[in-house]
């Protein structure tokens, strides 16, 4: 991929500006051509791994999500291949949309890409390929979907058909529907879980409000815009919190081979004016995390996005991950859509919240700590709220950042006996400076966890209720890779194995933890002080100055914390 050389007097911090957003685009169009089938109606990218819908629908998906990234780009020779592609594939090709069918995934990127460039591709179609097209896509106003983020596929294709004149009512009702359903999982403050549950991810940004932003923008609706734009607005201001000062996102959740598809809900609140981010901040977010991947391989010899993270990792790879899936990346792109003379792409680069000052932030829906330190850029995320078993271990960590990975060897966990299970996770609130929450380990086993954090530093601690005496419990901390240092020491309850005994009664561990980039910081008995009192209160005092108070109360059937924070002055 060919970058024009950086430029730093508009972009200070990334180097980059729209030309190489631009580039970027181009590059990974032009990669994909060669895997077109002579029609262009499917993209069969190579690669060892079929997705569980097979190799028609991996060849689909190809097509859709590369579409999608050219109707953010707006090359009017390239949309000319996806139209030679759109009406051979709606000519037999192409599988048809069913229930909880991936098709019905890609039916919503094909029409929102027919609809975000209507005039230089739909508009142009021979009138019998428009009719094939549009009952292609009908299917996908009855098929079954999912119940998470899949209702707002039918939405998203319902948006278009309605736009276009063909089945009208039918396109209503499914909107209507779809935007009703995800209101059942609307947490506040901007945060949607993705489905029943606590699933919060990045689904919410590249998904949960995408696409209903996106529909209430192209359809002019001001009604709907103010209430979906609005709750981006407030979304946007945790989320802009999640990236590193080197760009990266946070590696949390499933889909992760997604990867710079997490700039797309900062793009979309510049784009609807609903965003709490100045434009500069804004570019510097979202070229930040294009560039963080972009310099770490991401893209291969080929010129291709590969399933992982930085290169090619199987450890990303969900079994509906076919060679084409990394695509969704083309998400970021939607800033394109944006003219070159706005403001998010002409003004200097401002710092992002990484860049700025350490913080602690509470985030409230999901009841995650978000921590950020200025000297070294790395943000963390201390998680007790967020949960979905089946992509473990990417949800029931304690504790996740934008420069580690979930190790297989379970770090940030309490193991019990020897089992470092998670389940069950409820939230117990979040404040200033400190989160909490109560997760199962097993029948009868119940694990209360407390996170206290400044600076880089943080006070971890843990009430075991319902283990037999003589039960081992062990914490473990960070799993750090090369240029990081973790650290994990006992502060009460734990040896130097970092290993306590269950005692009769519940027993509580505390631990000293640090993840930093710091190549000399400061010893952490330096920074922080412990003292448990009356069995389970905890005092933290801080070298800062500030002192905390925590309670831990065991009733009957469940545990709880109280706190009492105190700052000096």
């Amino acid at each position: 991929m060919h970058l024009p050389p950086d430029d730093r007097t508009p972009s200070p911090r990334t180097g980059y500006t729209r030309a190489h957003w631009e580039a970027a685009a181009d590059g990974l169009l032009a990669a994909v051509v060669p895997y077109a089938t002579k029609d262009h109606a499917l993209y069969h990218l190579p690669g060892d791994h079929t997705s569980s819908s097979g190799r028609l629908s991996d060849g689909l998906e190809g097509y859709a999500r590369t579409l999608l990234l050219a109707a953010f780009r707006r090359d009017g020779t390239v949309l000319e291949r996806y139209a030679d592609g759109l009406a051979a594939g709606v000519a037999g090709v192409w599988p048809r949309v069913r229930d909880r069918s991936q098709p019905l995934v890609e039916a919503a990127s094909i029409a929102l890409g027919l609809r975000l460039t209507r005039e230089l591709l739909w508009d142009r179609l021979d009138e019998r390929v428009r009719g094939r097209a549009a009952a292609w896509l009908t299917d996908a106003l009855t098929a079954r979907p999912w119940p998470n983020n899949w209702e707002l596929f039918p939405v998203t294709v319902g948006g278009f058909l309605q736009e276009v004149g063909h089945e009208t009512e039918a396109s209503r009702e499914v909107i209507d529907r779809g935007l009703e359903r995800i209101e059942e999982w609307y947490a506040g403050d901007g945060w949607y879980t993705d489905g029943d549950g606590r699933k919060f991810d990045h689904y919410n940004g590249w998904a949960m409000h995408l696409y209903p932003v996106l529909h209430a923008w192209l359809a002019g609706d001001r009604r709907l815009l103010e209430l979906y734009g609005g709750r981006l607005a407030r979304f946007l201001d945790g989320y802009a919190r999640l990236f590193g000062a080197d760009g990266a996102p946070m590696h949390q959740g499933r889909s992760l081979t997604y990867r710079f598809a997490a700039a797309a809900p900062l793009w979309l609140g510049a784009l609807t004016g609903h965003t709490p981010l100045t434009p500069g901040e804004t570019r510097r977010l979202a070229s930040g995390a294009l560039r963080y991947f972009l310099d770490r391989g991401a893209v291969d010899e080929h010129g291709l996005l590969t399933l992982g993270w930085h290169g090619p990792d199987e450890a990303l790879v969900q079994r509906y991950s076919g060679p084409a899936s990394p695509y969704w990346a083309g998400k970021g792109f939607l800033g394109l859509l944006l003219p070159p003379g706005h403001e998010v792409w002409t003004a200097t680069e401002e710092p992002g919240p990484a860049d700025r000052d350490d913080a602690v932030t509470p985030v409230g829906p999901p009841n995650w700590l978000v921590q950020s330190t200025r000297s070294d850029g790395v943000v963390r995320l201390h998680n007790h709220g967020s949960e979905d078993a089946r992509y473990d271990p990417y949800y029931t960590r304690l504790a996740y950042s934008t420069v580690t990975a979930p190790s297989e060897s379970y770090d940030n966990s309490v193991i019990v006996g020897d089992d470092a299970s998670r389940t069950d996770i409820v939230p117990l609130g979040a404040g200033e400076g400190w989160a909490a929450s109560r997760h199962t380990v097993r029948d009868g086993i119940r694990v209360t966890s407390l996170v206290a954090a400044e600076g880089a530093v943080e006070v971890r601690a843990h009430l075991v209720a319902g283990a037999a005496a003589g039960t081992p419990v062990r914490v473990t901390g960070w799993a750090a890779e090369d240029g990081l240092r973790a650290e994990l020491v006992p502060a009460a309850g734990l040896d130097d194995a970092l290993t306590g005994t269950i005692t009769g009664t519940p027993g509580l561990f505390v631990a000293l933890a640090r993840l930093t980039g710091e190549t000399d910081p400061e010893p952490l008995a330096r920074l922080v002080s412990v003292d448990v009192r009356d069995t389970y209160e905890l005092h933290v005092r801080w070298r800062s100055g500030s002192t905390a108070r925590f309670r831990f109360t065991v009733p009957d059937e469940a545990s709880a914390v109280s706190s009492w924070t105190v700052t000096a002055g």
